[in-house]
């Protein structure tokens, strides 16, 4: 809402909306999912609000009379759809539906945050230890209800705004491989609605590839909360120490010196580079816990998130347990996914691949493990393995399993360095040769 919004008389407000809840479908589409009886203070509207709500859930239309009568089964009910309809008596019966539904929505939350501050204040009354998370999702929610839906686009009456749309250069945050980037045709969306997924059997390197993505991003002056699920803040730190500084992670302790005259001059030279780790014991949060906490460090350390990276996805606690592992694991993909609209920003995330994947070279997408969801709900996933021939040479390999951003096949070899967890691009004539690449694509394709 707009703070120059007028006010409104909102014990009058319930009697309009009364009205047109009786009589308007387009306005009661538009009001369904957000209105609640508890918002009305005449007892009368309520009881009306209630049946109408009721009827147009399980039948998608707006009660004729003869219907409304059947579904009036007491007499209180009879009464107070009686002196209801007598109050439409003094109305003006004619509105501006944009401004109705404006104000509409303002009486909303006026009256989900009233209901928030008295169910709170009789939670504190009566418990002692009250969950704080559970307080914040409930005024968010108050607070985040609209009515205002965008109806998409108009594709014969707005081509101009397509054509613009299309001319439009969409802005990308480099993964800091190049293979990669031509793979996401330049890189991550910057400006977020995706989610990337890395998979790979148990100790492939998956937290290896999302450090490293974290710290190829603040490479390039940006900023980046990664969040822990599997490893201790302590733990992942020492890694991104390593992967930053190219110091060998058992050397930290001793080169600490090194360590802080890198970190110094990196300030220096990426003013606007941040980095934050923050660590959660696994299945302990929800999505719904990680985005107010991504909130509270947005408004405490005044930053905006150039990408969130999470490690990992089947160690966040789904909101509603269901028991069912594709249930479960697909909600909290598509909340995750989520992230990524309200933070404007692309959330990187990582899986386990099944049994099915282990000694496999380039594991397809069956082999997720879990839930299949998380592949349907993600954008982009690419598996990670190595053989043990590999390990030796210091090689480490990428497979797209799939890509709405571009070409979906096709696998890369990196090298990497153990002793630093640090992962390059191998840079060598051979393998920057576009037209070998594109010839490996091609025999990767028909080899499938």
């Amino acid at each position: 809402m707009n703070n120059n919004s007028l006010s409104i008389d909102t014990e009058f407000f319930e009697n309009i909306i009364a009205f047109n809840t009786l009589t308007n479908e387009t306005y009661l589409t538009a009001i369904i999912d957000a209105v609640k009886p508890s918002f009305f203070k005449n007892d009368d509207i309520r009881e009306v609000i209630s049946v109408i709500t009721k009827y147009f859930q399980k039948y998608n239309k707006i009660p004729n009379t003869t219907e409304l009568k059947l579904h009036l089964v007491t007499d209180s009910q009879k009464n107070a759809f009686k002196r209801v309809v007598a109050s439409f008596k003094q109305l003006d019966t004619k509105y501006n539906l944009d401004s109705l539904i404006e104000n509409t929505e303002k009486f909303f939350k006026e009256r989900a945050i009233y209901d928030a501050v008295l169910e709170t204040a009789n939670k504190y009354s009566q418990e002692s230890n009250i969950d704080t998370n559970e307080t914040l999702e409930l005024f968010e929610k108050a607070c985040g209800i609209s009515l205002v839906d965008d109806l998409g686009l108009d594709y014969f009456n707005e081509i101009d705004k397509h054509i613009k749309q299309l001319q439009k250069v969409e802005k990308k945050l480099s993964t800091g491989w190049r293979w990669l980037d031509a793979k996401l045709s330049g890189g991550f969306l910057a400006d977020g609605r995706a989610m990337y997924t890395f998979c790979g059997v148990t100790n492939s390197g998956k937290s290896i590839v999302l450090g490293n993505l974290a710290t190829n991003i603040i490479a390039q002056d940006k900023t980046v909360p990664v969040i822990s699920l599997e490893m201790s803040e302590d733990v992942y730190t020492q890694r991104i120490d390593s992967q930053l500084t190219r110091i060998p992670i058992n050397n930290l302790r001793s080169e600490v010196t090194n360590l802080k005259s890198f970190v110094n001059n990196f300030k220096k030279t990426h003013r606007n580079a941040r980095l934050f780790v923050k660590e959660y014991p696994p299945k302990s949060v929800t999505v719904n816990h990680i985005k107010a906490y991504l909130q509270k460090l947005q408004l405490k350390k005044g930053v905006k998130f150039d990408a969130i990276v999470m490690d990992y996805v089947n160690l966040i606690q789904p909101t509603v347990v269901t028991g069912h592992s594709y249930t479960d694991v697909k909600l909290v993909s598509e909340q995750l996914r989520a992230l990524s609209y309200i933070f404007k920003c692309p959330v990187i995330t990582c899986t386990q691949l099944g049994r099915t994947a282990f000694d496999e070279l380039n594991p397809g997408l069956e082999t997720t493990s879990e839930s299949i969801g998380l592949s349907m709900t993600t954008d982009f996933q690419a598996s990670i393995w190595s053989n043990d021939e590999d390990k030796e040479l210091g090689v480490i390999h990428m497979g797209i399993q799939k890509n709405r951003f571009g070409i979906n096949y096709g696998s890369h070899a990196f090298k990497i360095d153990y002793k630093t967890l640090a992962i390059d691009e191998i840079d060598d004539d051979f393998t920057e040769n576009t037209e070998v690449v594109e010839v490996e694509n091609q025999l990767e394709k028909l080899l499938k």
